[in-house]
């Protein structure tokens, strides 16, 4: 209980600043940020399918929502918030979540990396332009981070350099930044909120494509950090459940005039690699502390110094990030592809500042290249045969996987001018896939019917005979 309490503090005092950055971003006062983080946290610790996991406001919800506030107001922001979080009840209902066993692991192992850089990037910001003390602070901070846990493995080490710092900063009396600079905090409750915008299908045109960008990007972003920290604890998760339970929380949160959001890796990690919580109870405390600290302790919290916060993301990143995946040992022994695809999936979320972005375009070309790869496994054998008539008979013997990639160069290995009057095409060790075999499976029907030649096509599972059965012939012809 200790390590889930002192888990759940250290992640709440992380959460502020990022959620008054992420306001800031998303265009709306800080408390809105603030309120988000809290009711997430609180309702996805209930609803939630991943214990353990941190969801409050994100940057990358702020980017996405941030075009609705700007050209249409507050309440239409609201609005899609709560829209977007009933698409994602929507999408867990019909299996969304089963989507993710196509997500490779070196699309994983890039989303972990960028992650772990854009979290670096963020701390840039708060070391630019700022007091020379700030530097050595932040490295004296870094240093309690890595050296506490040798002298005291119950106290999580975020916490002892979060007031070791905030107490140095009192005595000593220095000006450096601080939570308070990021902006006002808010000294009430958060309370219950209907927007208001006419029910129209005018206004359902305007939210409905933020809406359902902020349910994909949402649900991406969580499903994924699930899975990180299935691997990190190694306990299985329902992801169905996590789907629907960020939905909910974000409708929850919409109603209570929340900015919405999802999953945090950054605080999730603070909470499970950093802290070692493993239960709901530290993702709800840190919904509750940050309701009290904002609220009841909003002047003490406004004395925490930026740099203490700096020196706790920057260790996220560096325990985030990696290292076994970018060492050349593990780069020699790696396929070209695996390299490929991870070095894309960081250079798109880096580049765009977008995870589900960069792992969209990871997906992809994880698929291209490896429909490439499988395109090349498929082989053609001809052999002809005569019987005790005299009568010569061709068969080709397909090898592999039958699908666009692989087929739509089939027709190419045949030998059209040569043949004999009767050709055996025998899939007995291919498999027909899609719609393009079967289409190149009538060409070559159709080519050798032109020179009089019959064609017999045999050795077909049940499922390819039954996909050939239905589609031959009704393909237009090409």
């Amino acid at each position: 209980m200790r390590t889930e309490v002192l888990a759940g503090l250290v992640v709440a005092l992380a959460l502020i600043p990022e959620a008054i950055s992420f306001s800031i971003i998303a265009g709306v006062d800080p408390r809105v940020g603030l309120f988000a983080s809290f009711t997430m946290a609180v309702a996805i610790s209930f609803l939630g399918g991943r214990p353990a996991m941190i969801s409050a406001a994100t940057g990358a919800i702020a980017l996405v929502i941030a075009p609705v506030m700007r050209e249409h107001g507050y309440d239409y922001l609201i609005a899609t918030v709560l829209l977007g979080g009933a698409i994602q009840v929507v999408l867990a209902l019909v299996g969304v979540a089963r989507l993710m066993r196509f997500v490779p692991r070196s699309v994983m192992v890039g989303f972990v990396n960028a992650l772990a850089i854009l979290i670096f990037q963020a701390q840039i910001t708060h070391l630019v332009d700022v007091p020379w003390q700030v530097y050595p602070m932040v490295a004296v901070g870094i240093a309690v981070i890595v050296a506490f846990p040798r002298v005291n493995a119950v106290v999580p080490a975020p916490l002892v350099a979060i007031v070791a710092l905030t107490g140095f900063t009192l005595a000593a009396s220095l000006t450096v930044p601080d939570v308070g600079d990021q902006g006002n905090l808010p000294d009430s409750l958060p309370s219950w909120f209907v927007p208001d915008v006419p029910l129209s299908l005018d206004t359902l045109r305007i939210i409905a494509p933020y809406a359902l960008a902020m349910a994909v990007v949402g649900l991406l972003e969580s499903l994924l950090t699930a899975k990180l920290v299935d691997d990190i604890t190694d306990t299985p998760s329902d992801k169905t459940r996590e789907a629907a339970g960020q939905g909910a929380a974000n409708v929850i949160t919409g109603f209570f005039g929340g900015m919405g959001g999802c999953a945090m890796i950054g605080q999730t990690m603070i909470n499970v690699k950093v802290s070692g919580a493993r239960t709901r109870i530290s993702t709800f405390l840190a919904g509750v502390f940050l309701l009290v600290l904002v609220v009841g302790f909003g002047d003490v919290v406004a004395l925490i110094p930026m740099a203490a916060l700096v020196a706790v993301m920057v260790m996220v990143s560096v325990g985030t990030f990696d290292w076994h995946s970018v060492r050349p040992a593990t780069l020699r022994r790696m396929p070209r592809s695996e390299t490929a695809v991870m070095v894309v999936t960081v250079l798109g979320t880096v580049l765009t500042h977008n995870l589900a972005i960069g792992v969209v375009v990871g997906v992809l070309t994880a698929m291209t290249l490896f429909a490439r790869r499988v395109a090349h496994l498929t082989d053609v054998e001809r052999t002809v045969a005569r019987d005790a008539d005299g009568a010569a008979t061709a068969t080709y013997r397909v090898t592999g996987q039958l699908f666009f990639a692989s087929s739509n160069e089939l027709y190419t290995r045949f030998d059209y001018a040569d043949d004999p009057e009767r050709v055996v095409v025998d899939l007995s060790d291919a498999r027909v896939w899609d719609a393009s075999t079967v289409a190149a499976l009538d060409a070559i029907t159709t080519k050798y019917a032109r020179r009089g030649t019959r064609v017999e096509i045999v050795g077909l599972d049940p499922a390819s005979a039954e996909r050939h059965e239905r589609l031959t012939g009704r393909l237009g012809g090409h």
